[in-house]
């Protein structure tokens, strides 16, 4: 059995990883609001960004505190369709939810159906994830830990889909991306935790972009990409509606 770390570079990891949570959340959950009060075209816009924020940022999250998993023995790669895949389905499927909320009549509905879907997403983006890693072993999970952290991406994504009906004041917003924050980090080392390898020795890992080739630009792009479209929705002026209620 391959010893594992999650703190190849110390607690840097899991701080910054934690950070791109709740600046997703925050984004998505702005974007959110704005979409709840606006229209037509204008509407399904804010939607398509609040499923980008949130979707990029739990994808950003998980591969920031993937850099810092490690197994004695094996040094770790990534198939980078799959690394890919992993963010389309992020963003697809948060997607959906993120769009129940936008167009259901009931609201109760709304957050009910897309607190399922968007965690479901959420859930198949780590483990799409973790099914893209590449090395000198097997690697195999805990299936009652595996449904834990399933559960909890379900109730990670419903609380933020029910934030964004029911939160409108910035600071309760802040509270609210913080404590989204927190969730989608206890969904990922959670996953985590249901994880063992069996390391072979003697065997060499051939195929996959290391992280530094790979998984470290992506993110780095897509972090970018969530600080500067926070700064835009902060700085853009919001509804009449929006700015009388905060």
């Amino acid at each position: 059995m391959g010893s594992m770390t999650e703190l190849t570079f110390g607690w840097i990891t899991p701080v910054l990883s934690y950070v791109m949570a709740c600046v997703g959340s925050a984004l998505g959950l702005r974007c959110m609001v704005r979409a709840l009060s606006a229209t037509g075209r204008s509407r399904r816009h804010w939607l398509v960004n609040g499923a980008m924020a949130i979707g990029t940022g739990i994808w950003t999250m998980h591969f920031i505190a993937m850099m810092g998993f490690g197994v004695t023995g094996s040094e770790i790669r990534y198939d980078v369709p799959l690394t890919v895949l992993s963010l389309l389905v992020a963003i697809a499927v948060v997607g959906i939810g993120v769009f129940a909320v936008g167009y259901l009549v009931s609201k109760t509905l709304a957050v009910l159906v897309g607190g399922v879907v968007a965690g479901l997403g959420v859930a198949a983006m780590h483990y799409i994830g973790m099914a893209a890693m590449r090395m000198a072993g097997n690697v195999s999970y805990d299936p009652g830990v595996v449904t834990l952290s399933v559960a909890i991406a379900v109730a990670a994504a419903t609380a933020a889909l029910w934030a964004t009906l029911n939160i409108h004041g910035k600071a309760a917003a802040v509270g609210a991306s913080l404590v989204m924050g927190v969730a989608v980090s206890a969904m990922h080392y959670t996953g985590m935790a249901a994880v063992s390898v069996e390391v072979h020795a003697g065997h060499s890992v051939t195929s996959g972009a290391t992280p530094m080739q790979f998984v470290f630009p992506l993110t780095v792009v897509l972090g970018s990409y969530l600080f500067l479209t926070s700064a835009f929705v902060a700085l853009s002026p919001g509804p009449q509606k929006e700015l009388t209620t905060t």
